[in-house]
């Protein structure tokens, strides 16, 4: 069945706006219907639906608001400053830390008890360039609607019902929202000097509303070739650097790195190459940017990187971002699961918690030029995250598998209650 958007249903109305000979079509949004009655006009419920779908849903419209201010990673101030005085509207104590100068991260909770249980969390940066938000039918558009404002609109969401719901009260559930994720996660690295530790950490990224069982870690590392300039007709009198680094490069290319059970293979990807300065001269410089998405062990794959160039002209320059492999959290029922190749802030928030990782969109359409979510995933994620909010709180009682195993292994069990084994779920 095809879907109709209603706010293109006004020309339904039009017929009965001639039978009538009224002095005014019918305007395609809530405020062309105001301009055209009158601002003191109190328009009808079931017309805002047609004109503005999107306002008349507190999670579309939390979203909308979200995209339309651009926070490019560096330029997270405009978002910060609306997202802290949505949060004080809501009821919620409003902390803003400083990560640097203009950039804030957002810390909320209820009442005075800053040291929650939970930690609900998620990023407010983007990656370049900005996109214009755009909603059809079923699908919105627009930089970050995916990665990640899709997951911070849909986490609060779920906390605000929660609390509504009066599941959830002061001292439970508390919300992280940080800069700089995209690039050196130094939002998350600052939030560890907040103070409250938790016991379960709630982490916002496109997995396809699948629960993951962990991501590959990052190893970033420039290889640097430095040669002597010469005219390119007596190569003999320099030294290229071009044709150093090419060497050096298909060795990296070829690594056997290590990999992993749980996530796979290793993967390298040469992303940036620099060299030379004119087809007729000898190169004196080279440079190339590598980035490895690391299944296996940390420090075995950098002895590997190192002795794959051990003797060649080169020199290898590791940068800021580098972490192993993170395996998360996925003890909940009834959730499917996913391997991501891709980086998150898991790792750079401290601490013995257990770290969940989940959220609405596809990393496959994340970073692209068509950046888009769909609006049945926005609102399955409020969902999922109300489902791990409740689990992280109070989570299912299960029979362990060595006692499992104990059972089925005895010839003869005595007669034993179900409320015995499990325990008894009011506790």
């Amino acid at each position: 069945m095809k879907l109709i958007d209603p706010a293109s249903l006004g020309f339904l109305l039009l017929p009965f706006t001639q039978a009538l000979q009224l002095p005014f079509g019918i305007p395609g949004s809530v405020q062309g219907i105001r301009s055209t009655l009158g601002a003191s006009f109190k328009v009808p419920e079931f017309i805002k639906k047609f004109a503005d779908p999107i306002s008349t849903s507190p999670l579309y419209s939390l979203h909308r608001s979200l995209i339309e201010i651009p926070s490019v990673t560096g330029n997270e101030k405009g978002v910060g400053e609306w997202l802290a005085a949505y949060l004080m509207g809501k009821n919620f104590t409003v902390e803003t830390q400083a990560v640097s100068e203009d950039r804030v991260n957002i810390f909320a909770y209820l009442g005075k008890n800053r040291t929650t249980h939970t930690l609900v969390t998620s990023h407010i940066d983007t990656v370049p360039p900005f996109i214009p938000y755009k909603a059809t039918s079923n699908t919105i558009y627009g930089r970050g609607s995916n990665d990640a404002k899709g997951s911070v609109a849909s986490q609060i969401i779920a906390v605000e019902e929660l609390i509504t719901e009066e599941v959830i009260s002061e001292g439970d559930v508390s919300l992280l929202f940080v800069v700089g994720e995209e690039t050196l996660g130094d939002g998350m690295k600052t939030a560890n000097s907040l103070g409250p530790k938790w016991r379960a950490v709630i982490f916002g990224e496109p997995t396809e509303n699948k629960l993951a069982v962990g991501h590959k870690g990052i190893v970033m590392f420039d290889v640097i070739a430095k040669g002597k300039a010469s005219h390119s007709g007596y190569p003999q009198l320099g030294v290229n650097a071009n044709s150093h680094l090419i060497e050096a490069l298909y060795k990296i290319e070829h690594m056997i790195l290590p990999k992993s059970d749980l996530l796979g293979e290793s993967t390298i990807n040469i992303g940036l190459i620099q060299g030379g300065v004119a087809a007729n001269i000898v190169s004196p410089y080279a440079s190339a940017s590598v980035l490895i998405r690391l299944a296996g062990d940390l420090d075995e794959t950098l002895e590997v990187i190192k002795k794959t160039v051990h003797g060649l002209p080169v020199e290898l320059k590791f940068l800021g971002v580098t972490y192993g492999p993170q395996e998360t959290d996925h003890d909940v029922e009834n959730f499917e699961t996913i391997i991501c190749s891709y980086g998150t802030d898991v790792p750079n928030l401290h601490g013995d918690h257990k770290r969940y990782l989940y959220g609405p969109g596809s990393i496959f359409t994340a970073h692209s030029g068509n950046e888009y979510i769909l609006k049945s995933d926005l609102t399955e994620a409020v969902a999922g995250y109300k489902r791990l909010i409740k689990e992280s709180l109070w989570p299912t009682k299960r029979v362990p598998a060595i006692v499992d195993k104990v059972i089925k292994e005895e010839t003869v069990i005595a007669p034993v209650s179900r409320s015995a084994i499990v325990g008894d779920k009011s506790s």
